[in-house]
């Protein structure tokens, strides 16, 4: 498998909800060395990111991301991915690889670039629905996300610059979903970004993590 090395210029469109997430429900998915910030008494902010990626970009490709929370280490703060999907093997292979992120192959079935349903084999991953957005305006944005690479813990940056425009939406978690236990339920926000550039730097390791050793 070959994949392009870092950073990745991914170029399309994508979908982004907010969640407030109970802190207690998802407390197991962190690693330990990770400080689990709170917006509100026991809540934690979540999401989730879905995305289509055109042949402009290093790889074409679909993606779902799911936060499952906001966290911090030593100072730097960042989001934890949990779950992560995408339809291409050589996004997977550098995903992996480069980032040391978990990501897996699944089936995305769009509809209009509004909807979306995320499959792996015959289970349903999620599904989502969002309005038509009726004004957009230009925005740029940055943001940051921890992962893990054996006993390394690492952090990398993106930039998103797109149109942005915010719509209603209506998000479905089936129980058969690996990521159901986070109970998501509805977003109290829902973006929907078009013309979108994400740029994905390379990670710079930050700490290291205590791994458990089973005798």
């Amino acid at each position: 498998m070959s994949y392009p090395a870092a950073p990745w210029t991914l170029k399309g469109y994508a979908l982004l909800t907010s969640h407030l997430l109970d802190v207690n429900r998802v407390r197991h998915l962190i690693p330990k060395e990770l400080e689990i910030k709170t917006i509100w008494p026991g809540k934690t902010l979540g999401g989730v990111y879905l995305s289509d990626y055109s042949s402009e970009s290093v790889l074409e490709y679909s993606e779902l991301i799911v936060v499952s929370a906001t966290v911090s280490y030593q100072g730097k703060a960042g989001s934890w991915v949990s779950h992560i999907y995408v339809d291409n093997p050589d996004s997977v292979a550098g995903g992996r690889e480069i980032w040391g992120l978990p990501k897996e192959l699944a089936n995305f079935t769009w509809e209009n670039n509004n909807s979306v349903t995320v499959h792996q084999g015959d289970r349903t991953l999620c599904s989502f629905k969002s309005n038509q957005p009726w004004f957009a305006w230009p925005q740029k944005f940055s943001g940051s996300s921890f992962s893990t690479m054996n006993s390394d813990l690492l952090l990398f940056s993106a930039e998103l610059e797109s149109r942005l425009s915010l719509v209603g939406s209506k998000l479905e978690v089936p129980a058969e979903s690996p990521f159901a236990e986070i109970g998501l339920g509805q977003p109290f926000v829902t973006f929907r970004c078009e013309r979108m550039t994400l740029n994905v730097k390379a990670p710079e390791m930050v700490g290291q993590r205590v791994v458990e050793v089973a005798i």
